[in-house]
């Protein structure tokens, strides 16, 4: 691997991770933006495929736990569990990007683990 491939990958790697954030700026981006990127660059370098599967996994468990927060508002744990969800969802993607500038995958703490 050549050092412009591996930088390269580690910068799509970073955008990866950070892409999970555009949805503060454009909604509904955040869930879309991260897949086209994934999609686009997975063949392309080396470790793109890990990093996407990290973040796509991290998107289905939050919304998985989104909608069981969601659910549990009604006994009123809800609100606590969201705004922690909404807390870990701008902290997890941050992490991951300076892991990712580093050269390491980092896998989101509990993420389901549907794409391996």
């Amino acid at each position: 691997m050549t050092y412009t491939t591996e930088s390269e990958a580690r910068q799509w790697a970073t955008f990866l991770h950070l892409s999970l954030l555009a949805g503060l700026l454009l909604p509904g981006a955040g869930f879309i933006l991260p897949i086209i990127l994934w999609q686009l660059k997975k063949d392309e370098l080396p470790g793109i495929d890990a990093h996407g599967k990290v973040v796509v996994n991290w998107l289905i468990s939050a919304l998985i736990y989104g909608a069981v927060g969601g659910l549990l508002v009604f006994v009123l744990i809800g609100f606590p569990l969201l705004a922690i969800l909404g807390l870990v969802s701008l902290i997890f993607p941050i992490i991951g990007a300076i892991k990712a500038n580093e050269g390491v995958l980092w896998r989101y703490p509990l993420s389901l683990r549907i794409f391996s």
